[in-house]
């Protein structure tokens, strides 16, 4: 059997990694030719990749009709429900795109809620709007509230069709809370149009001093190190706040990752490496694991990522040496990586909501060798562990002290009176906070946080020699 060695992509997720992938010559030539563009080519990619990469790969299932729709057709070898996250994309351009935090749309984010427990109609709430979006142009606000989307009232029932029209030109009606009257004000129908946006993950950093406390606070809400390929310039923006906040000599560093759900792994450890006291490149942020057959390569075995030497590491300067992270249920993968990562190093205290639970790992594969397959996969093809093999957070991470913000209306990012970020501090300087907060009771019924491409992944580069 003759071995046929091609690359396939320079990124892993879990870790994103640049891998090089066998395929069995003498098998491929004993099946007849199919159409590029058919069902049979794409499946036959798939069934290729899926039997090299699969993490699960004893427990792969049998295949549908190769004949059938790719979607079905993977969805047929998954090892469910076990594996709860391996996808398949019909573009694989959009795909990567996303992973870098470039997609098409007007630039906010929402949570969505029944507007009451008697009501079947559907509100969304801002939770927040990015930097030279159409959105922050029209002068949209983390804590609005949006009642319809093109005319219409979202329900129950259709809302997960109604908010599919905000990847285009579309208009909403709205409300905005008003601090002197305590009261929701509607605030009319505002049109907003879609551009190609570069998200940068680095949304929001401060410092605070209170009770002689000099507290660090960064909003990060995923992980990329740069707008496009080999750019670096959101890891060097973050390297710089960092630095900021060792020049200012903080004592306590509160980081939010309640939207991060994951992304580059390369991003996560140049973060860490900032974060645990005096690590350098001798020092082993995480350990992962292949499936059986990678396994047999010395390229995959024992493969271990040391965290990196960073002049803005803060070294000692945090008190009891601890990091506080803010959570939700959609903080996920390199986020938990971080987490995981850390733990080994320092006192991690959670404050927020129990994450999503992802310690497993994808590779984006494409099709290089037919450019009519424009599909792109995601199978699950590691497992992440850290220096002390410790990999048992499949069911989440569950905070030190619990604080859901939807148990209230949602204020401005680093308002110190804003629900996670005023537990954080109270737990800092050991003080209640003073002000009345209305408790809602509220359901989260999605966010379109989860539609994003990225939402659960991790993303690291490998080269094999």
């Amino acid at each position: 059997m003759i071995m046929r060695l091609r690359k396939i992509f320079p990124f892993f997720l879990l870790g994103l990694m640049t891998i090089s992938f066998w395929s069995c010559k003498d098998d491929e030539d004993t099946l007849p030719e199919v159409a590029p563009n058919s069902n049979e080519a794409v499946n036959r990619w798939i069934k290729e990749v899926m039997d090299q990469v699969y993490y699960w790969l004893e427990d792969m299932k049998t295949p549908i009709a190769e004949t059938s729709d790719p979607e079905d057709y993977f969805e047929s070898l998954l090892f469910r429900p076990t594996d709860r996250f391996s996808v398949i994309f019909p573009d694989y351009e959009e795909l990567i795109n996303s992973l870098n935090g470039i997609t098409l749309e007007a630039g906010y984010e929402f949570i969505l809620f029944r507007e009451s427990q008697n009501s079947d109609n559907v509100i969304a709430e801002i939770t927040y709007v990015k930097k030279n979006s159409p959105a922050s142009s029209a002068g949209l606000k983390r804590g609005d509230i949006i009642r319809t989307i093109n005319g219409q009232q979202m329900t129950v029932n259709n809302f997960r069709e109604v908010i599919g029209a905000i990847s285009s030109q579309h208009t909403i009606t709205y409300l905005r809370f008003n601090e002197t009257s305590q009261a929701f004000e509607n605030q009319g129908q505002l049109e907003l149009n879609t551009i190609q946006l570069a998200e940068n993950p680095n949304f929001l950093d401060t410092i605070y001093t209170i009770n002689n406390q000099k507290i660090g606070y960064v909003v990060y809400h995923f992980f990329a190190p740069g707008p496009g390929n080999n750019s670096t310039a959101y890891d060097q923006e973050t390297d710089a706040i960092f630095a900021k906040f060792k020049a200012e000599g903080i004592n306590h560093l509160i980081v939010d990752f309640r939207y991060n759900g994951g992304g580059f792994v390369s991003s996560a450890v140049n973060l860490a490496s900032l974060i645990a006291p005096g690590v350098g490149s001798t020092d082993i942020f995480s350990k992962t694991k292949y499936n059986s057959f990678l396994s047999g390569f010395d390229d995959f075995k024992n493969v271990r990522t040391p965290f990196r030497a960073k002049t803005q590491n803060l070294g000692n300067i945090l008190t009891g040496n601890r990091v506080y992270i803010l959570t939700s249920s959609r903080t996920a993968s390199a986020s938990e990586l971080i987490i995981n990562g850390l733990r080994p190093y320092m006192n991690v205290f959670l404050i927020g909501d129990v994450t999503t639970g992802k310690n497993v790992g994808s590779i984006p594969f494409d099709d290089e060798d037919n450019p009519e397959n424009p599909y792109g996969i995601l199978p699950i093809v590691t497992q992440s562990f850290n220096s002390q093999d410790q990999s048992d957070y499949s069911n989440g991470f569950t905070p030190n002290i619990t604080a859901k913000e939807i148990d209230e209306r949602l204020r401005p990012f680093g308002d110190i009176n804003e629900l996670l970020l005023r537990t954080a501090i109270a737990q800092i300087t050991g003080n209640p906070p003073s002000g009345k907060f209305q408790k809602l009771d509220r359901q989260d019924l999605g966010s379109t946080l989860d539609r994003k491409v990225r939402a659960g992944t991790m993303i690291e580069k490998f080269e094999m020699k």
